[in-house]
């Protein structure tokens, strides 16, 4: 920090000379306002926004429930071939429970969301609505496992969504 010493003794000032002939100046004439006519200035009022509706998705109809048909005995051996469908045995409605449980913890998820996040990550939060939509169909149709698989997408991508 730089300290200045106050000043001991005070200084005269001087009075300039009186100037002999100072020049005149002139100040031009005031000017008259010049009129300029303008076009009429026409506003339109602006567009309102286009909102879009959403597409409704499309009708399917109602899957038909798988039918049991009795067997006679011991299985043909082209019935038992690889890759044949089973009804899944005392899996399935633990599968359809773990289904269910993951689908409503998913829309619990969805629910408790803010608005502002909601709003930031729209397009992630409508893919996890259209899997638990999706999840949701294939429960309701029996597919238990498909239920699950898709209900586990909209799970990571609810993950990522809440980061």
């Amino acid at each position: 920090m730089i300290v200045i010493p106050p000043v001991a003794t005070q200084i005269a000032l001087e009075t300039p000379p009186p100037i002999a002939n100072p020049p005149e100046i002139n100040a031009p004439p005031p000017l008259e306002p010049e009129v300029v006519e303008l076009p009429p200035v026409v506003v339109t009022p602006p567009a309102p926004p286009r909102r879009r509706t959403p597409t409704p998705a499309p009708v399917q109809p109602p899957a038909q429930p798988p039918v049991q048909v009795a067997s006679s005995g011991a299985p043909d051996a082209g019935e038992a071939a690889i890759g044949a469908l089973s009804t899944g045995g005392d899996s399935a409605p633990q599968s359809q429970q773990e289904a269910k449980d993951l689908i409503g913890a998913i829309a619990k998820r969805i629910a408790g969301l803010s608005a502002r996040k909601a709003n930031a990550q729209r397009g992630q939060v409508r893919q996890v609505r259209h899997f638990l939509d999706q999840a949701q169909q294939a429960l309701n149709s029996g597919d238990a496992e498909g239920a699950k698989t898709l209900a586990t997408k909209a799970k990571l991508l609810m993950d990522d969504v809440e980061k």
